[in-house]
């Protein structure tokens, strides 16, 4: 049977599949949507199990928070090149997750991948999986963060390869912004001494005694420099010690009391393409 312009540019809207690949699915299928669509998901997922052992280090990452601000989601979507990565689909591909994320908050990643994509029983697992097929690169959600608070920011730098939102105890968007932009830019690992892990304080308190002997002080006194290094490493590790970007002259819990005494960072998250 004849297949008319109009259908290949229905499944083009509905797949975002080329028109060649899109005529060609039509005409494997008599014509029928449904299966047009189908069969461009299993040569999705033939293409998939293909370059499944590929790396999919470039992408995007997305950070949202939901309309009341009291929820946010973070989002890596990865791809193989930068190429694809630029794309303006892969893009809105990238935003449709996010935005389904936040309206759905799904605990984790297994249960974002599980969501509905689009209401009729398409999931975004295959969604991922029908525009594998689409666009030929592996691609994969690497990373899935999300925080609930009485006020959530987020926060997307320009290119949109780290992103990150910060739980707040108060409705403080400008502090919050700001505080979401020293994340970014300054990776802490934690948001304050009780939030480190007890195997990483013992690995740097061994780092720095090593350090002190290595560097001819008597072994009685590496303990105490290594603890003075520790002290070092919270005010440069943990957000709340850290030494605020705009006004290194306070920490950022400082900045934050000055701001509003009732105003602290209750949890944030970092995602990075790079780190």
């Amino acid at each position: 049977m004849g297949i008319t312009a109009k259908e290949v540019n229905e499944l083009r809207k509905k797949t975002g599949a080329g028109m060649m690949d899109c005529k060609k699915a039509l005409q494997e299928s008599n014509g029928d949507m449904e299966a047009a669509v189908d069969f461009l998901r299993k040569k999705g997922q033939k293409i998939a199990a293909k370059r499944g052992d590929r790396d999919a280090k470039e992408g995007l990452v997305i950070a949202k928070t939901s309309n009341d601000g009291s929820n946010g989601v973070l989002i890596c979507l990865n791809c193989e090149t930068d190429f694809v990565a630029k794309n303006e689909d892969f893009g809105k591909l990238a935003d449709s997750i996010a935005a389904i994320a936040t309206n759905n908050l799904p605990t984790d990643l297994e249960s974002l991948l599980s969501q509905s994509y689009d209401g009729n029983g398409l999931t975004i697992n295959d969604k991922i999986t029908e525009q594998t097929g689409v666009i030929g690169e592996k691609i994969e959600i690497s990373g899935y963060e999300l925080i609930k608070a009485v006020k959530v920011v987020a926060y997307n730098h320009p290119g949109n390869q780290i992103a990150t939102i910060v739980g707040l105890t108060t409705d403080s968007e400008d502090e919050g912004k700001q505080v979401a932009m020293q994340v970014a830019a300054m990776n802490p690992i934690a948001l304050d001494r009780d939030s480190v892990p007890e195997d990483v304080i013992q690995k740097e308190i061994e780092v720095g005694k090593d350090l002190a002997i290595q560097e001819g002080k008597p072994a009685e006194m590496a303990e105490k420099i290594a603890m003075g290094r520790l002290n070092k490493f919270f005010k440069e590790t943990t957000l709340l010690n850290q030494a605020f970007i705009r006004d290194n002259k306070k920490t950022v819990q400082q900045f934050l009391k000055d701001s509003d005494p009732d105003l602290s960072v209750t949890d944030f998250k970092r995602i990075s393409l790079s780190i």
